[in-house]
């Protein structure tokens, strides 16, 4: 038996073969070339061609690596979209007289140098995307092709490291497991695995190689230890381990189809957030009791244009026909910061998390936002939506929102389409503006539901994507706690209900502190609503 430790990134314990990716990784050889102007035209052809292919994966991916994620593609779109690096391909070709591969091989390899150097550690991760993005150009020119694992047998997946666009390519249905020699706990592999729930250990290092191919293994994805053909014992010890689990899902399971009831006797909703109709099965899946968050972003990224009414309306009826009756919330737009659409033709701004973003943009741009509240007003006749405006700041907003609302409802009366003219309007607390303000807040809307991933970043001034100040991003922080604790208040006294759709409410840590607080619903991954549900209702 031999043992190999790293850093255990999803939890849980599988067993089966282990089975390495194979590349045919490009190695592009320096030619010298007597028309510059045809090798430009191969190497727009093949850009132009793998942004196709990124905007095919980000429409894949998004549904299995949730919105946040699956952006990575857009941000590989940009790259190859991007003035600097074209002009570096090109001016290479034509000042040396080189083959594209070449060229974009060497433009590659300095971006990512420069990315490295960089002192902010979002920007130094770059360097990784501008090698994958640029390999993809590569292979495009030269023909090859990433060899994925055939055949039909479920395996263990194993790599020094995995490219989001490898990943958004496999097989998720027959992986049991991830393994890699790199990697971190916010890689795309990490996200990747927590995201369908399988184990996954990262920085194994050189003692994961070829040599392992086709072993027998168990991997432990909580300790962070894979087992290459273990001993009997220890074998027994991890399938007992891997039984332990299975019955900790089937303990949960007991509570599905349960109210949920606080001790105080108020019934909790467990809402689930989703992306897109096409996660509507996870939802029924769960049972959870309604849709706490569903990101309506996802209709406008990946694309080249604005979506027609028509089309947010179809995405918006079938998620309330699916939830027969249950609550639907439906966050309108929430483009900005890290949720670029070229075809919105934002400006560059030096800090995006505080710029044009959300409700800004709505009613900055009256034509956009009217065209998706018609199509959430219409698809309200269909079930029971909610409509919800994100990164609100002021009470002015809300009453410049619900005008748009009421001109929206006004004229879908005067055409003569069917709406539901009690459809509820809430906000999103995401700011601390608008917790400090909500007891000014609450009479103007339905409901509030409290954001917490911006809530928490914006109160203690932490980026939560700069992996460097994630040591003084506390998200159980008394501040934080506080400003829930303030809101929730202000909208009973208002008579509203007040939910969380932030990753605090899958936070096992917070379910007794929130149940005592008095939330009215808990908004989160499918996948989390059973474990929730059995720890309000196991008491």
């Amino acid at each position: 038996m031999t043992v190999l430790r790293g850093e255990g990134v999803s939890s849980g314990i599988a067993s089966g073969k282990l089975i390495f990716l194979r590349r045919d990784a490009p190695s592009p050889v320096r030619r010298e070339i007597n028309d510059p102007e045809t090798e430009i035209s191969r190497f727009n052809e093949a850009r132009n061609e793998a942004i196709r292919q990124l905007s095919k994966l980000y429409a894949e991916s998004r549904a299995v690596l949730g919105d946040e994620h699956a952006l990575l593609f857009e941000i590989h779109k940009m790259m190859l979209d991007d003035l600097d690096y074209r002009e570096s391909v090109e001016g290479l070709i034509r000042s040396e007289r080189v083959n594209a591969e070449y060229a974009v091989a060497q433009t590659a390899s300095q971006f990512a140098d420069m990315f490295r150097q960089m002192d902010d550690l979002y920007m130094r991760e770059r360097s990784a995307d501008v090698l994958d993005v640029s390999a993809r150009v590569v292979r495009l020119l030269a023909g090859e092709e990433v060899s994925m694992p055939k055949g039909s047998e479920p395996f263990i997946l194993a790599a020094d490291d995995l490219a989001p666009s490898e990943t958004a390519r496999l097989d998720r249905g027959r992986i049991l497991a991830f393994v890699t020699m790199r990697g971190s706990k916010n890689s795309h592999t990490a996200i990747f695995a927590r995201t369908m729930g399988i184990p996954a250990v990262v920085e194994l290092g050189n003692s994961l190689n070829e040599s392992l191919d086709g072993k027998s293994v168990f991997v432990d994805g909580e300790a962070g230890t894979v087992y290459i053909e273990p001993d009997p014992k220890t074998e027994s010890e991890l399938r007992s381990r891997a039984h332990a689990a299975e019955e900790r899902r089937r303990y949960f399971e007991r509570f599905r189809g349960l109210d949920a009831y606080s001790p105080s006797g108020r019934r909790v909703l467990l809402g689930a957030n989703i992306g897109s109709p096409q996660d509507l099965n996870l939802v029924l899946a769960a049972g959870a009791d309604a849709i706490g968050l569903f990101r309506s972003e996802f209709l406008y990224l990946g694309r080249d244009a604005y979506p027609s009414e028509d089309e947010q309306f179809d995405a918006y009826r079938k998620a309330a026909e699916a939830m027969a009756g249950r609550t639907v919330v439906i966050r309108t737009l929430d483009i900005g910061a890290d949720k670029q659409a070229k075809y919105f033709e934002l400006p560059q701004e030096e800090n995006p998390a505080l710029g044009m973003r959300a409700i800004r943009i709505c009613l900055t741009r009256p034509e956009v936002f009217k065209t998706q509240l018609r199509a959430l007003y219409r698809a309200s006749a269909y079930g029971n939506i909610a409509i919800m405006f994100p990164m609100i700041a002021s009470v002015e907003e809300v009453r410049r929102a619900k005008e748009y609302c009421a001109q929206v409802c006004s004229e879908l009366k005067s055409e003569g389409i069917a709406f539901n003219s009690e459809t509820q309007v809430g906000i999103m607390i995401e700011t601390p503006a608008a917790a400090i303000i909500s007891d000014i807040l609450a009479p103007e809307v339905d409901f509030f539901s409290i954001g917490t991933n911006d809530l928490t970043q914006y109160t203690l001034a932490a980026d939560r994507q700069n992996e460097a100040v994630q040591p003084f991003c506390d998200v159980h922080h008394e501040a934080v706690l506080r400003l829930i604790r303030m809101t929730v208040e202000n909208a009973h006294k208002s008579g509203i209900w007040a939910g969380i759709c932030g990753e605090l409410a899958a936070d096992t840590a917070l379910t007794d502190t929130f149940m005592e607080i008095g939330v009215d619903e808990l908004s989160m991954p499918p996948g989390n609503i059973p474990e929730i549900r059995a720890k309000i209702l196991d008491r």
